[in-house]
């Protein structure tokens, strides 16, 4: 159980840091961009797929790892390809959770606290890119003088 803490604590630490690091570069990159307003908006969002991508994969890499190492493992529908891992980080991180592939051992406690990090770092995304949307909406070229005013 202390490894699993752990390591949850690293996976954490590593991708909170992962999408901050991510949403600092776009904070700073986007603005000098010279392109429309409206790629500037979707740089943003693909960042922060980018972001939630890698968080995804290092919490499967994770599980990966675990699993050779013999002190968790998933079960259910899983045909032992890395996929499966990626599969059940993805479904966990985003808190959709299926039910058909389900951890064991130490991965049970990872995956709840992957769906608490995931549910986080998607509200982040979520919030950062709505305060991008605020700065650059009154930019946007398409919006007539009446829209401008409000």
């Amino acid at each position: 159980m202390f490894r699993a803490l752990f390591l949850s604590s690293f996976l954490v630490t590593a991708s909170v840091f992962i999408h901050y690091e991510t949403l600092r570069f776009l904070s700073v990159y986007v603005p000098t961009l010279k392109v429309a307003v409206r790629l500037k908006v979707l740089v943003v969002v693909l960042g922060c797929f980018l972001a939630h991508t890698m968080e995804v994969w290092l919490y499967a890499l994770a599980y990966f790892l675990i699993d050779q190492t013999q002190i968790g493992s998933l079960k259910g529908e899983v045909e032992g390809h890395f996929a499966d891992y990626l599969y059940f980080s993805a479904t966990s991180y985003s808190t959709l959770g299926f039910g058909d592939v389900y951890p064991t051992g130490a991965l049970r406690l990872i995956s709840g606290i992957e769906g608490v990090n995931g549910l986080f770092l998607i509200a982040w995304s979520t919030s950062f890119t709505y305060f991008v949307m605020h700065r650059l909406w009154p930019l946007h070229s398409d919006r007539t003088d009446d829209d401008k005013k409000h």
